[in-house]
């Protein structure tokens, strides 16, 4: 199935009732697995197993079919944590261009962004399908126990940890959009100039630089962490200055981020994470494999 499928078929068809929900069955894969590549996978074996299904029995289409983009992500999540094992350097969740108005959904924005997507890779796969189901998409405890395989009342444990888990790692103190646009404009005018000094008003004492190349190409093997450490990062050319660079702020992952190209091509991606003005977290996408999506929006709705 595509994006736009021509042949939609009937109203009320398997098709017709797929494509109407395609892109809220994207978001929930993509918030459960971090790459667009896999949640795409997981929409075509979700599409096999609904177009199998006997549409007459089925009371709510919408909980239905986010059953079984559940678990077929589940799945794809456990076999990923093993993948991720071996992976080069840092993992970095992958990018996508997204539409301005997804960030007035505060809620939605916050779910798919880099630094939220960081700390549900902290949970385990059947605690982080719980938080995303039952925190992002609203559903109730019997749609979620039918989804993950468990009991409505183990389902409110484990809703109640990773609430909890969550709330101890995610970013303290209200950001506005305009706060982080401007701790990436310091950026964007490091990367473009050489100066740095209105990007290191911005680094909190504590900030975690992450880039992912995946092997692929140059980036930091481990994180670097602290505004000393990031400022010699910087000052070393973190991006080199021997070519035709261009620096473009788009909305990623529901909020501001900086598009890198190099020669035309498009580079990599930063993100940050901002709190109470400062950046404690940058996160730099190399590997080209995660680079794939960016030209073009990617719907992510809830």
């Amino acid at each position: 199935m595509t994006d736009h499928d021509e042949h939609a078929g009937p109203p009320g068809s398997a098709t017709q009732v797929f494509v109407a929900h395609r892109n809220l069955l994207f978001t929930v894969a993509y918030e459960m697995l971090g790459s667009a590549a896999d949640a795409e996978d997981v929409l075509q074996e979700t599409w096999l197993r609904w177009a199998d299904v006997n549409l007459a029995a089925v009371r709510e289409e919408r909980a239905y079919l986010v059953r079984i983009v559940t678990r077929q992500a589940l799945d794809r999540l456990r076999a990923l944590g093993r993948r991720k094992e071996s992976y080069v350097g840092p993992w970095l969740p992958e990018p996508l261009l997204t539409a301005p108005d997804v960030a007035e959904d505060v809620e939605l924005a916050e779910s798919v962004s880099m630094a939220m997507l960081l700390v549900l890779e902290t949970l385990q796969p059947t605690e982080r399908a719980v938080f995303v189901l039952r925190e992002v998409f609203e559903l109730d405890y019997d749609e979620i126990a039918d989804a993950v395989g468990r009991s409505p009342s183990a389902v409110r444990q484990i809703a109640y940890r990773a609430r909890a888990h969550v709330a101890a790692r995610r970013p303290r103190g209200t950001t506005s959009p305009a706060e982080t646009r401007a701790a990436l404009q310091a950026f964007q005018r490091a990367v473009e100039t050489g100066e740095l000094q209105s990007l290191l008003d911005v680094l909190a004492p504590d900030v975690v630089a992450l880039s992912d190349g995946g092997g692929r190409r140059h980036a930091l093997l481990r994180p670097v962490v602290g505004v000393d450490n990031v400022a010699r990062l910087l000052a070393a050319g973190w991006w080199k200055q021997d070519a035709d660079r261009s620096v473009e702020l788009v909305q990623v992952n529901g909020g501001p981020g900086l598009l890198v190209r190099i020669d035309g091509e498009i580079d990599g991606v930063v993100a940050v994470r901002v709190e109470n003005g400062y950046v404690t977290g940058a996160y730099h996408v190399r590997n080209p494999d995660k680079l794939a999506r960016l030209g073009r929006e990617t719907t992510v709705t809830r």
